[in-house]
């Protein structure tokens, strides 16, 4: 996992930096190769209270940002309910990820999520698309899940092979590639 540490307003103080450290490396040990990178920001605000400090933990996990942010007057227990919250909003990740992947794996293979399957590009725009299957479910695509190929290289009308699963608004693909 990528660190960065900033101070802002203030002197970074070893402590600070050695529960930093101490609390990096417990999310490392309960959430290995989920999070990518990790910045922690101290900030003395004081606007806030006499001696209040910001801290900001912005955390780069797959396809998505986890942002926490705590205020208060003493930097040392900031940190932790900070990383604590961290902790539960990365244990919230993986169970999502697990219940689904429990979800498409239940499924059968073809053209259903968690399938390989063909179809025909029907509609473009400048960064996504939809798919047309050859059973008629319409497939969301996003520039991001093209390999090999980009938007340029589309066109409506065009075969393609995909993966999908259930996205938030109904089938996305993993990935589209020319059949």
């Amino acid at each position: 996992m990528d660190l960065k540490v900033e101070a802002r307003n203030l002197d970074m103080r070893n402590g600070w930096r050695e529960k930093i450290e101490e609390e990096r490396e417990k999310i490392i040990r309960h959430y290995t190769n989920l999070v990518l990178h990790l910045r922690v920001t101290i900030e003395a605000t004081p606007g806030y209270k006499e001696g209040g400090y910001e801290i900001s933990l912005v955390a780069s996990v797959p396809n998505d940002t986890v942002v926490v942010k705590r205020w208060g007057e003493k930097v040392h227990p900031l940190l932790v309910e900070s990383f604590n919250v961290l902790g539960l909003q990365l244990k919230d990740i993986v169970q999502k990820k697990q219940n689904h992947k429990h979800q498409v794996s239940a499924k059968t293979q073809g053209g259903v999520p968690g399938g390989d399957t063909c179809g025909t590009v029907q509609r473009m725009f400048s960064e996504y698309g939809f798919i047309m299957t050859h059973d008629k479910q319409e497939v969301f695509f996003h520039a991001k899940s093209l390999k090999d190929l980009s938007m340029d290289d589309l066109e409506e009308g065009a075969v393609v092979s995909l993966a999908m699963e259930d996205g938030d608004k109904g089938l996305q693909a993993v990935w589209v590639k020319a059949a």
